[in-house]
C-alpha cells in the first residue's frame, strides 16, 4: 500500500508548473514592500502572501514525501534540493514583512483586524507578533540576519554527512561464532534478543565507537551550533538561550523547570524498575545496554491490516464522531506502509490544508509497528480537526501540542490491547513496552532536556566546550536519572553525539515530555469523567494553532505550569509497573 502523490498534483508535470508559478508570487509578495500600513496593504498582504505561502507549502510537502519514498532517487533529490532552496530564498526575500508591520501602531493595526472580516483570523498572529516586538531588528538587520540562515545550517548538515553519510555498519562476531552486521537502524533490536551481556557489550561498543572515534568533531560541530544561538541571543537580546527558544509561544520556563524538578524528584520508581531488571535478569550489574532486553515474547504477526482494524477499533471507544477521523486518516493513498530499499526510516504524519493527511510507515508485522499506527493516526486527527475548524493561518499547531494527540491515541490503543488480548504473554509485551515507552519519553527526554540548558550554561558563561566537557555532563545525568555508572560504560559518554535533536533543534526534546504528560492526565480525565472531558479534547484539538500553547492545554483541564500533569505520569508509570510485576510472579 503506497500514497497516492495525485491526491496532491494529478501528475509530476504539475508540480513543476507550480515549480514555475512560485517564483510570480514571491515578486508578487516582494511588492508589498511599504504598503503594510493600512487596510489595503493587509488585504493585499492576505491575498498576496497567503497564496505564496500556501504554494511553498504544497510543493515542499510534495517533493519531500516523494523523496521520502526513496532517497536514492536523483531526481527527486534535486527535487527536494531545488525546493528547499526556494524556502530560503523565500525568508530572505519577505524578511521586510516583519519588521514593516512592528513599525504601526499596535492598536491601530488591531482596529483594522477587527472591523474587515477578512483580516479577523491574524488576531491572534498580530498579536503574537507585537508581545515579541522588543526582539525584532528593523528590515535593513533582519535581512542580513536572514542571509545567514543557509551558512549556520551548514552546521546541521556537516552533523547529517558525519553522522549518517560516513557511519558505514560494521560487523561482529558474538559468541555463538554467529557474525551480525550491524547498523544504527537494527543494534537495540540485537540488544533486545542476544541472551549474553558481553555479545550485548560487544554490540553495543561496536556502533558507539564511532562516536568515540569522532568525539572531537561532534563536540565541534555542537559548540558551533550553540555559538550560533549564542549570537542571535546577543543580537536580539534576549535574556537566555532557552528563553529565546521558548518567547515567541509563551511558553514560561517554568514549564520546562518543572519538569525537570519533578522528574528528579521522583526518580525512584524508575530505579526500582531498573532495579526490577537487574533481578529479573539475574545481572551483577544493569548496563545501559541490557535496558532492552524483553521479559516476554510474542510470535504474534500484526500485518498491516489487522493493525489498523485494531486501531480503528481503539478510536471507535471514543465515539463516531473520533472515529470517523481516524477512518479518514487511513484511507486508501494516505498511508505508504511498506519497508523498501531507499525510503525513509521511522514514521510520520504530515498534512496539508486542503489535500488532507498523509502517514509514513516502515510496518514490519510486529506490536510495537501497530502502535506506531495509532501514534501517526493521532497526528493526522489533530490535523484534520484543526483544518476544519480553523482558517489556514492559524490551523498548523506547534510541537508542543502536537505530541498529544499522538500520545493519547497510544494510550487509547494501550487499553484496547490489553483489554482484548487473552495470553499473558503478550499481556507483558505490551505492559513492558508502555513502560518503556515512558522511560523514553517522559525520564529520557527530560534528561535530555536537563542536558541541554547545563550545556547552553556553559556558553553563556564562555566556558570552554570540548567532547570531555559534554561527556561529563552526561555522566552526571545518567547517575541521577538512571542510577547507572557511565565510567564502566565509556563509550556511553559519547550519547550526546548520538541524539540529532541536539543538533538539529535545540530545545525541542523537553515538548515529548510535556506533550506526553499531557496526554496522560488528559487521557485521564476522559476515562474518568466521559462525555464533557471528551469534548474538551476534541475542542483543544480543534483550536490548532490559534491560541498560545499552553493556553490550548488549558482547554482539555491540563496546566503544564504546575507539577500534576508530570505527577499523573509518575502515578502510570507506578501502576503499570505493579500490574508487571504481578504477571511475571
Amino acid at each position: 500500500m503506497e500514497w497516492n502523490l495525485a491526491l496532491i498534483y494529478p501528475s509530476y508535470e504539475n508540480f513543476l508548473e507550480d515549480l514555475e508559478k512560485f517564483n510570480k508570487s514571491m515578486e508578487e509578495v516582494e511588492k508589498l514592500k511599504g504598503k503594510l500600513h493600512n487596510e489595503e496593504g493587509l488585504l493585499a498582504y492576505d491575498e498576496k502572501y497567503g497564496k505564496a505561502e500556501e504554494l511553498l507549502e504544497k510543493l515542499f510537502t510534495y517533493a519531500y514525501m516523494r523523496f521520502d519514498l526513496n532517497q536514492k532517487d536523483t531526481s527527486s533529490a534535486k527535487d527536494y534540493q531545488k525546493v528547499y532552496q526556494l524556502y530560503n530564498e523565500f525568508l530572505s526575500r519577505t524578511s521586510f514583512i516583519t519588521p514593516e508591520l512592528l513599525e504601526n501602531d499596535k492598536n491601530n493595526l488591531l482596529s483594522f483586524v477587527n472591523k474587515n472580516e477578512t483580516l479577523k483570523k491574524y488576531a491572534y498572529k498580530f498579536e503574537q507578533l507585537f508581545r515579541s516586538k522588543d526582539y525584532f531588528l528593523d528590515a535593513k538587520n533582519e535581512q542580513i540576519m536572514s542571509n545567514y540562515q543557509e551558512a549556520l545550517g551548514g552546521y546541521n548538515r556537516l552533523y547529517d554527512k558525519l553522522a549518517v553519510s560516513d557511519n558505514q555498519s560494521v560487523k561482529v562476531r558474538i559468541s555463538s561464532g554467529e557474525e551480525l552486521e550491524l547498523s544504527e537502524s537494527n543494534f537495540q533490536y540485537y540488544l533486545g534478543i542476544l541472551q549474553k551481556q558481553e555479545d550485548r557489550k560487544l554490540v553495543f561498543d561496536a556502533i558507539f565507537q564511532f562516536y568515540e572515534s569522532h568525539k572531537n568533531t561532534f563536540a565541534a560541530i555542537y559548540d558551533g551550533i550553540m555559538q550560533s544561538e549564542l549570537a542571535e541571543v546577543k543580537n536580539r537580546g534576549y535574556a537566555s538561550i532557552l528563553e529565546s527558544h521558548l518567547y515567541y509561544n509563551a511558553i514560561p520556563k517554568e514549564v520546562v523547570l518543572s519538569l525537570i524538578e519533578t522528574a528528579r524528584k521522583h526518580i525512584t520508581p524508575l530505579h526500582d524498575y531498573y532495579e526490577l531488571r537487574k533481578k529479573y535478569f539475574k545481572l551483577e550489574e544493569l548496563r545501559t545496554y541490557d535496558r532492552f532486553l524483553n521479559f516476554s515474547s510474542s510470535d504474534k504477526e500484526y500485518t498491516y491490516e489487522e493493525s489498523k482494524k485494531m486501531v480503528l477499533e481503539a478510536c471507535k471507544e471514543l465515539g463516531e464522531d473520533y472515529y470517523s477521523h481516524a477512518v479518514r486518516a487511513l484511507e486508501d493513498g494516505r498511508v505508504s506502509v511498506e519497508t523498501k530499499d531507499g525510503k525513509r526510516t521511522g514514521a510520520y504524519s504530515t498534512s496539508l490544508y486542503k489535500e488532507g493527511s498523509f502517514i509514513l510507515l516502515n510496518h514490519n508485522n510486529n506490536l510495537d509497528s501497530a502502535f506506531t499506527i495509532a501514534h501517526e493516526v493521532g497526528h493526522s486527527i489533530h490535523s484534520l480537526y484543526s483544518n476544519e475548524h480553523q482558517e489556514k493561518v492559524n490551523a498548523n499547531y506547534t510541537i508542543f501540542v502536537a505530541e498529544i494527540a499522538s500520545t493519547f491515541n497510544e494510550q487509547l490503543f494501550l487499553d484496547y490491547v490489553m483489554q482484548h488480548s487473552s495470553s499473558k504473554a503478550e499481556k507483558i509485551v505490551v505492559l513492558q513496552q508502555a513502560i518503556d515507552n515512558i522511560v523514553a519519553t517522559f525520564y529520557r527526554q527530560t534528561l535530555f532536556a536537563n542536558y541541554e540548558i547545563l550545556a547552553h550554561e556553559k556558553v553563556e558563561n564562555i566556558e570552554p566546550i570540548t567532547a570531555e566537557i559534554l561527556s561529563d555532563i552526561m555522566t552526571d545525568l545518567y547517575n541521577v536519572y538512571y542510577g547507572l555508572d557511565l565510567n564502566k560504560e565509556p563509550l556511553k559518554k559519547n550519547v550526546w553525539a548520538y541524539i540529532p535533536h541536539f543538533f538539529h533543534t535545540p530545545f525541542y526534546v523537553y515538548q515529548y515530555a510535556t506533550s506526553f504528560a499531557a496526554s496522560l492526565a488528559i487521557y485521564d480525565k476522559v476515562k474518568q469523567n466521559g462525555e464533557k472531558a471528551l469534548k474538551q479534547y476534541i475542542a483543544m484539538l480543534s483550536m490548532g494553532g490559534s491560541n498560545y500553547p499552553v493556553e490550548i492545554v488549558k482547554t482539555a483541564g491540563v496546566d503544564l505550569t504546575k507539577s500534576d500533569a508530570f505527577l499523573a505520569v509518575i502515578k502510570r508509570f507506578e501502576e503499570l509497573v505493579a500490574e508487571l510485576k504481578r504477571l511475571l510472579k
